[in-house]
C-alpha cells in the first residue's frame, strides 16, 4: 500500500502550518476537482471527513504527572509517519485521493450485504438503479452500492475482486478525470465501475481503446460483468458492416477503437440518408472512458483523421518527380529542416530542376511541378522503409511510430504517400481530396463527459487541464513498487551503444532474468537480432513486420519467463502485462494446439498471417499432470474421428478458430457442465467441449508451473527492460519503464542513448561538443559515461521535444477550433435535414429561400439612401434569375420604373395584413399558404426579418424590410404550388428536397475544406509580415465559410425551383 494510506488507519496529527505556496497551475487544478466533485476545497475538512477512523474528542490538559503517557503516545503516533515525505503531506493529489476513501469506505461496508445476494437478486439491481434514477435520484446516490455490485459480479464472473485503489480508479473516471495508474494495476478491470454506473442512465458509454485487438479482448472479458448484470455489451471493429456498428453502438456498453469511433462519426455525417446512419442521433456521445489516454489525445492529436475522395488527375507527375528528386544532392541542391520535416530548395536547386524538367516556372498555375518535387524531396528524405512504412503486397504501409503497428487503411496526405508509392517504384494509388475532417481532440470534446486512464499522464496535466479540462489523479499502486532506474548511459556512436546492448542482454540471459528492448524501429530491432543471432543467444522479435506482429500476444506472454529474451518496436498500446513466469492462459493454449492442431489440419501455416514460430529453446519445459495428459489425449481421439468424417481435416485458420471457440467456452461453463455435456452428447463426439475440459485442465497444471517459474524469477531480479534511445516525450520512456515492476514485483530499466540517434539529429543537438566530452573522459567513443552533466543535457534536450511538439498540438488545435465551430454547424445542419421530420426539412427550405432572396436585395438596395437610388434593375434580373422559368413569367413585363414606382406607394403606408401583403402594382404571390402551419411560418419569418440586428439600419429600412418580405413570400409560395402541380406524393417530394439539401451542402463543405487546409498553410506566410496567422486564419476562414453558405443557399433553391420546373435526375444537377 502506498505511504499515504497509512494515514487511513490513524487519527489525524496536527503539523505546523507552512507557508502557502500554491502556484496558479494547483489552483487551477484544485478548482476543476472542485466542479467535477462536491467536496471541500480546503485541505483541512478533506483531511478530517477523509478518515476512517474518527478523530478523537479533545480531552483536558494532561496534569504534570501525566506526561509520559502523552509524550510516548506522540511517539507512537509519529513513528507511523516515518515512510510519509513532506511533499507527499502538501501533495494536493494526495489530499484528493483521501478524499476518495470515503466512497471505499461505503463500497466495503456495502460488501458483505452484496455477497449474500443470490446471481439473479444481483442482476436485478440494474433494474432496481433504473428505477431509482428515474425517480430523481442521481449516479451520485447510487455511485457506492453500484461499485459494490461491479465488485462483487466480477468476483464470481472472472475470479477477480477489485482492491481498493481500483475503487478509486473507477471513481476518478466516474468524475471525469485522467486517473494514472501503474502497468499492471488493472486499469481495465477499473473501466469496469464507471461503465456500468454511467450505463444505467440508458444513454450509451464508450470505452475507447487504442486497436482492434484490445477492443475484442475486453469487451469479451470484461463484458462478462457487464452481461452478467444484465447490460448489453457492443463491440465496433474494422471492416464490419454498417448494420452489425448500428446495432453495436445502440448497446449499453460499447467498445472500440479511437479510430473507428472517428471515422464512423465522419462517414455518419457523409450519409445522404437516415438509414445509412451507425451511430446514436441526434445525440451520438455521451460519456466515455479512453484507455491510453496520452496515446490517444496527444500522441496521435497531431494526426487529424481524413476521409478522402480520389482525384486521379497529375498522377503520372509523382514518378518524374521521385527521378528528378534522385539527381537533387542535399546541401547544394536543397536543405533539410528534420525537427518539421521541411524541404528548401535553394537557387541551383530551383534553376536545374526547371532545366531537368523543361519548365520555365516550378510554381506555374498551369505547370504546377513545385508540390510533386517537394513532396518526392519528402519522401527520400523523411520517409525510410521499414521505419515509417513497410513494403508488402505492392502496397506501401504506414507503422504506427507510437504502437509499431501496420496501419493498411491510413494513408499519409497532401501527395506524400504518392511521392513515398513513387520512390519505391510501386503502382500509384489516386491521388486523395479531403472530404471530410476531424482531429482526436475535436472529435473527443464533442462528450459531455469524458474520461480517460493510462499509466503515463502526470507530465501532460496542464495539456490535459488545458485542452480538456481534464485534471491528472495519481491512483496509489496496491503493492510498493520496487523497480530499480538504472542511470542512463550515453554513447558518442551507435556502434558503441549498440554492442553494449548486446552484452548487456547476454549477460542478463545467462543469468537467467528475462529480458525486454526497446527499439524505436523495424530496422533497429532487426539489425539487435542479427548480433544477437551472431552470439547464438535465443530470442523473439516483435515489430510490424507481418511474420512477427501476428504472434504478438505469443510473444508477449513468453517474454516475463526465465531466459526469455524479446526485441520489441515501442510498446504503447500492446496492452498486455508481462506476467513474470509467464501467462498461464497463454501457455495453456499453446500446449493444447501443439497437442490437437496437428491432428485437425495438415495444411501448414501461413507465415505472412500466422506469423513464425516463437523461439522456446532456452524454456523450461511445462509439465502437464497425469489428468490433463488423459483429457488431451481423449480430445485427441475426438478430434482424429471428427477429423475423417470431415474428409481431409480443417484449414489451419479454421482449425485454430475451433480452438478458441472452446477455449472461450471454457470461461463461460464450469468444469461440471463440460463433463455433463460431453456426457449426454457421447455418442455425438463433442469435440468444442472436450478440448475446453483439457483446457481448463492444462490451465491448472500452467498455472502452478508460471507459479513456481515465476518466484524463481523474482529471486534473481525480475525482468530488465533496456530502453535503445530516448524519444521525443518522457511519457514513452516511461511506458517502457512500466514494462517492469509491475505489482510490487522486482525490475529494473536501463536506457542507452547514442549521439547518433535520431532525436539529437533532429532538434540540432551539439553532439560534437558531447563526442569531445565523452572522449576526454573515458578515451574511447565506444565507453558509455553516467555524469550527471550529459544525462542532465539529455534529459533538457528532451523537454525542448516535448515543448515544441505541444506546440504543435496546440497550434493544431486553435486552427482545429475555427474549423470546429463551422463543422459544428454543417453536421448539425446535415443531421437536422437526415433525421428530422418533414416540416423542419422544409422549414429549412423556405429559410434558405429567404436568406437568398435577403442577399439579393442588401446587395443591390442601401436603406440610409431613397429608392430611386437603389440597384432596381438588376434586383429583379437576380431574382428572376433565381427562379428561371418559374419567375420569369410573371415578371416578364416588369421594370424598374414599376418596381420604384410600387415602392413610392408602400413607403406612406401605416399597416399592412402579413397574410395577404403584397407590392402594388405587381404580381400576387400564389395562395399556397394555407394551413395554420405554413401560416406560422410565414408569420414567423416576417417577425425575424423585422427583428434582423444584422441588417444595416436606415431611414428606408421598412422599405427595404417590405421588399424582402413579398420577394421571399412569392419565391416560397411559387415553389410551393409548383411541387403541389407537379403531382408526386409527399414522401417522394421530401426525399428529393433531403438529396439536393445534403448533396449540395457536401459539395460545397469538400471544396470548403480544400481551401481551408491551403488557407492553414498560406497564413503562415504572412507571419513575416509581422501578423499573426491565427488571427488571419480566423478573419479569412469565417469569409470562406460565409461564402460558402450563401454558395450552398443559392445553388440549393436555383437546383429546387428547376427540378419541379423541368424534371430531371437529380445527379444531372451536378453533371457541371
Amino acid at each position: 500500500m502506498a505511504p499515504v494510506l497509512s494515514v487511513l488507519s490513524n487519527p489525524p496529527l496536527s503539523f505546523p502550518s507552512k507557508p502557502s505556496s500554491s502556484s496558479s497551475f494547483s489552483s487551477s487544478v484544485l478548482s476543476e476537482l472542485c466542479k467535477k466533485r462536491s467536496i471541500s476545497c480546503s485541505l483541512s475538512s478533506s483531511s478530517s471527513s477523509s478518515s476512517s477512523s474518527p478523530s478523537p474528542s479533545p480531552s483536558p490538559a494532561p496534569a504534570i504527572g501525566g506526561l509520559k503517557p502523552a509524550v510516548n503516545s506522540i511517539k507512537e503516533k509519529v513513528g507511523t509517519w516515518k515512510g510519509i515525505k513532506w511533499k507527499d503531506l502538501w501533495s494536493l493529489n494526495n489530499w484528493v485521493v483521501l478524499d476518495y476513501y470515503r466512497l471505499v469506505s461505503s463500497v466495503n461496508d456495502l460488501e458483505t450485504r452484496i455477497q449474500r445476494l443470490s446471481d439473479e437478486q444481483l442482476r436485478l439491481k440494474t433494474a432496481e438503479f433504473r428505477l431509482r434514477l428515474s425517480q430523481g435520484e442521481t449516479l451520485a446516490d447510487i455511485q457506492a452500492e453500484a461499485f459494490a455490485v461491479v465488485r462483487e459480479a466480477a468476483r464470481r464472473k472472472l475470479g477477480m475482486r477489485h482492491f481498493d485503489v481500483q475503487i478509486i480508479g473507477g471513481a476518478v473516471l466516474h468524475d471525469g478525470c485522467i486517473a494514472e495508474m501503474k502497468t499492471g494495476e488493472g486499469k481495465t478491470l477499473v473501466s469496469t465501475l464507471a461503465a456500468y454506473l454511467n450505463a444505467l442512465t440508458g444513454n450509451g458509454v464508450h470505452v475507447v481503446t487504442v486497436n482492434d485487438y484490445l477492443a475484442r479482448r475486453d469487451a469479451e472479458w470484461m463484458g462478462r460483468v457487464h452481461r452478467f448484470l444484465g447490460l448489453s455489451v457492443g463491440l465496433v471493429q474494422g471492416g464490419m458492416p454498417a448494420d452489425e456498428r448500428r446495432a453495436n453502438y445502440g448497446c449499453d456498453i460499447t467498445y472500440t477503437n479511437n479510430s473507428e469511433l472517428g471515422f464512423d462519426y465522419l462517414r455518419d455525417n457523409l450519409s445522404r440518408n437516415k438509414g445509412q446512419l451507425v451511430m446514436r442521433w441526434p445525440k451520438p456521445f455521451h460519456f466515455a472512458i479512453v484507455d491510453e489516454v496520452d496515446s490517444v489525445l496527444i500522441d496521435e492529436g497531431r494526426n487529424p483523421l481524413l476521409i478522402s475522395g480520389e482525384d486521379s488527375k497529375d498522377a503520372a507527375r509523382y514518378p518524374v518527380a521521385a527521378k528528378v528528386a534522385e539527381l537533387l544532392q542535399q546541401g547544394t541542391h536543397y536543405n533539410v529542416e528534420l525537427k518539421d520535416n521541411s524541404v528548401d530548395l535553394t537557387e541551383e536547386g530551383v534553376a536545374f530542376a526547371e532545366m531537368v524538367l523543361e519548365t520555365n516556372d516550378l510554381w506555374d498555375e498551369n505547370d504546377p511541378w513545385a508540390r510533386f518535387l517537394m513532396n518526392a524531396l519528402k519522401a527520400k528524405e523523411f520517409y525510410r522503409r521499414d521505419v515509417q512504412y513497410i513494403v508488402r503486397n505492392g502496397k506501401a504501409l504506414i507503422i504506427n511510430e507510437l504502437t509499431g503497428r501496420v496501419e493498411e487503411k491510413r494513408r499519409w496526405s497532401e501527395g506524400i504517400h504518392q511521392a513515398v508509392e513513387a520512390k519505391e517504384g510501386l503502382k500509384i494509388q489516386a491521388d486523395s481530396v479531403v472530404v471530410a475532417q476531424i482531429t482526436y481532440q475535436s472529435l473527443f470534446k464533442l462528450y459531455p463527459k469524458l474520461s480517460g486512464m493510462t499509466g503515463t499522464a502526470k507530465t501532460e496535466e496542464k495539456e490535459f487541464l488545458k485542452m480538456f479540462k481534464m485534471p491528472v489523479i495519481e491512483v496509489p499502486t496496491n503493492l510498493p513498487n520496487i523497480r530499480h532506474d538504472l542511470p542512463i548511459q550515453a554513447f558518442a556512436t551507435a556502434r558503441g551503444k549498440w554492442e553494449y546492448v548486446r552484452a548487456e542482454v547476454e549477460s542478463m540471459f545467462h543469468l537467467g532474468r528475462p529480458v525486454l528492448v526497446g527499439t524505436t524501429s523495424v530496422e533497429n530491432s532487426e539489425y539487435l537480432s542479427e548480433l544477437l543471432k551472431y552470439r547464438n543467444i535465443p530470442h523473439n522479435v516483435l515489430n510490424a513486420r507481418p511474420k512477427y506482429a501476428a504472434r504478438e500476444a505469443e510473444i508477449i506472454a513468453q517474454a516475463g519467463r526465465k531466459h526469455a529474451i524479446t526485441i520489441s518496436t515501442n510498446m504503447a498500446g500492446r496492452g498486455t502485462d508481462i506476467i513474470l513466469g509467464g501467462n498461464p492462459k497463454m501457455l495453456a493454449k499453446e500446449v493444447v494446439e501443439d497437442s490437437i492442431l496437428p491432428l485437425m489440419t495438415q495444411e501448414p501455416p501461413n507465415v505472412e498471417t500466422e506469423g513464425v514460430s516463437t523461439s522456446q529453446e532456452s524454456f523450461a519445459k511445462i509439465k502437464v499432470g497425469p489428468t490433463s495428459l488423459a483429457l488431451l489425449a481423449k480430445a485427441a481421439l475426438m478430434t482424429k474421428y471428427v477429423s475423417k468424417s470431415e474428409g481431409n481435416g480443417w484449414s489451419y485458420q479454421k482449425a485454430k478458430s475451433i480452438i478458441s471457440e472452446s477455449i472461450e467456452m471454457s470461461h463461460t461453463l464450469g468444469m461440471e457442465e463440460l463433463e455433463k455435456r460431453i456426457s449426454e452428447e457421447s455418442e455425438m463426439y463433442p469435440l468444442q467441449p472436450a478440448i475446453a475440459l483439457a483446457y481448463i485442465s492444462v490451465l491448472k497444471d500452467c498455472e502452478l508451473h508460471s507459479y513456481n517459474e515465476g518466484n524463481e524469477v523474482k529471486r534473481l531480479g525480475g525482468l530488465h527492460v533496456i530502453g535503445t534511445s530516448l524519444h521525443e516525450s518522457r511519457r514513452i520512456d516511461n511506458q517502457l519503464r512500466g514494462r517492469a515492476g509491475r505489482q510490487g514485483d522486482p525490475g529494473s530499466t536501463r536506457f542507452m542513448v547514442s549521439l547518433q540517434d535520431e532525436m539529437f539529429r533532429k532538434f540540432n543537438f551539439d553532439t560534437e561538443w558531447a563526442v569531445r566530452l565523452i572522449s576526454k573522459i573515458t578515451n574511447d567513443e565506444d565507453i558509455p559515461i553516467e555524469g550527471h552533466t550529459i544525462v542532465k543535457q539529455l534529459l533538457a534536450l528532451q523537454m525542448n521535444a516535448e515543448k515544441y511538439f505541444f506546440g504543435i498540438r496546440k497550434s493544431l488545435v486553435e486552427f482545429d477550433e475555427v474549423l470546429e465551430v463551422q463543422r459544428k454547424h454543417v453536421y448539425n445542419l446535415r443531421q437536422l435535414i437526415l433525421t428530422g421530420d418533414s416540416e423542419s426539412c422544409c422549414e429549412q427550405i423556405f429559410q434558405y429561400m429567404q436568406a437568398v432572396v435577403d442577399e439579393i436585395v442588401f446587395g443591390t438596395v442601401d436603406p440610409q439612401k431613397p429608392p430611386e437610388n437603389w440597384s432596381l434593375a438588376k434586383l429583379l434580373d437576380e431574382f428572376v434569375r433565381i427562379g428561371g422559368k418559374l419567375l420569369a413569367d410573371s415578371f416578364e413585363e416588369i421594370g424598374e420604373g414599376d418596381l420604384l414606382s410600387s415602392l413610392e406607394q408602400t413607403h406612406g403606408l401605416g399597416s399592412i395584413d402579413v397574410n395577404t401583403f403584397s407590392l402594388p402594382g405587381f404580381p400576387v404571390p400564389p395562395k399556397t399558404f394555407r394551413g395554420i402551419r405554413k401560416k406560422n411560418s410565414s408569420f414567423r419569418r416576417w417577425l425575424a426579418i423585422c427583428a434582423d440586428d444584422t441588417a444595416k439600419k436606415g431611414r428606408y429600412i421598412g422599405t427595404v424590410n417590405l421588399l424582402r418580405k413579398y420577394f421571399g413570400d412569392f419565391l416560397i409560395s411559387s415553389y410551393l404550388q409548383i411541387v403541389q402541380d407537379s403531382g408526386y406524393d409527399d414522401a417522394y417530394v421530401q426525399e428529393i428536397e433531403r438529396e439536393v439539401i445534403v448533396k449540395t451542402l457536401d459539395y460545397f463543405w469538400r471544396d470548403h475544406l480544400i481551401n481551408m487546409n491551403r488557407l492553414s498553410s498560406a497564413v503562415n506566410v504572412r507571419s513575416f509580415g509581422h501578423r499573426n496567422p491565427l488571427e488571419e486564419y480566423k478573419i479569412d476562414g469565417c469569409r470562406f465559410f460565409i461564402s460558402m453558405l450563401s454558395a450552398t443557399r443559392r445553388l440549393t433553391v436555383e437546383s429546387l425551383v428547376h427540378y419541379w420546373s423541368s424534371p430531371m435526375e437529380s445527379e444531372e444537377l451536378y453533371a457541371s
